[in-house]
């Protein structure tokens, strides 16, 4: 890795590695609490049946945040991976780590919860991402083009983006990194707002709730992060 990446880590202040440790650790803690509170509440029903009782539809807010939040968290988990194989910097790799962790359970849960409503995990009749919102709110300026050329949803990386992230190393990958993982969660948190709204199955919202609460926690660290090497979140 870079000289400076090795030097900047020597000044690094114990107050910021703490920080780190604490809200990525944080983020898993959150993770497993709603894991476990999802298998409960599949168990007595709770995660199988809207507020009226029924199960969600197929074109309803509840599945399509599953389907869409779901493929939303791969790309997370896929990023993450990839940074932690081109820096030695530990603040960014533990970073990585627990977000692809948190977010893989998460992605879990979420295709769990359309099995159990026995829906599909594409959108029904040929609908694309984010149809559940219906009006396409949420779609920032650095949202990507999904397989297919249809438009992805909120904060995705682009195909050219993820191809240059793998080709970089040390200080300029974890930049990088952390300003494609600032848009991916803005647009992850806006998701997750829509299905507090919109979504009807308690459980579900509860974990939306969760998702908003932790990528807002590590938006601020990520910011913090990127001032320190002298960057800024994208425009």
């Amino acid at each position: 890795m870079t000289g400076t990446a090795v030097l900047r880590t020597g000044r690094e202040e114990p107050g910021r590695t703490r920080r780190v440790r604490w809200v990525a650790g944080g983020a898993v803690v959150l993770a497993l609490l709603f894991a476990g509170a999802a298998a409960v509440a599949s168990a007595r029903g709770d995660g199988e049946a809207g507020a009226d009782g029924g199960v969600p539809a197929a074109a309803s807010a509840d599945a399509g945040f599953a389907r869409d939040m779901a493929v939303h968290h791969q790309q997370a988990v896929e990023m993450s991976f990839v940074v932690r194989d081109r820096t030695d910097d530990e603040d960014v790799r533990r970073l990585a780590y627990d977000i692809a962790n948190t977010q893989a359970n998460q992605r879990g849960m979420l295709l769990g919860w359309l099995d159990l409503w026995e829906l599909p995990k594409v959108a029904p009749g040929g609908a694309g991402p984010m149809a559940w919102m219906g009006d396409g709110e949420g779609h920032g300026d650095h949202a990507g083009q999904a397989s297919g050329g249809a438009a992805a949803m909120p904060g995705m990386a682009t195909k050219d983006e993820l191809r240059r992230l793998g080709r970089l190393n040390g200080e300029r990958a974890e930049v990088f990194y952390l300003q494609l993982m600032t848009d991916h969660h803005n647009g992850g948190v806006s998701m997750a707002e829509a299905c507090v709204s919109r979504c009807d199955v308690p459980v579900e919202k509860r974990l939306a709730e969760g998702m908003v609460e932790g990528q807002q926690s590590e938006l601020g660290l990520m910011r913090d992060m990127l001032a320190d090497r002298g960057a800024k979140p994208r425009g």
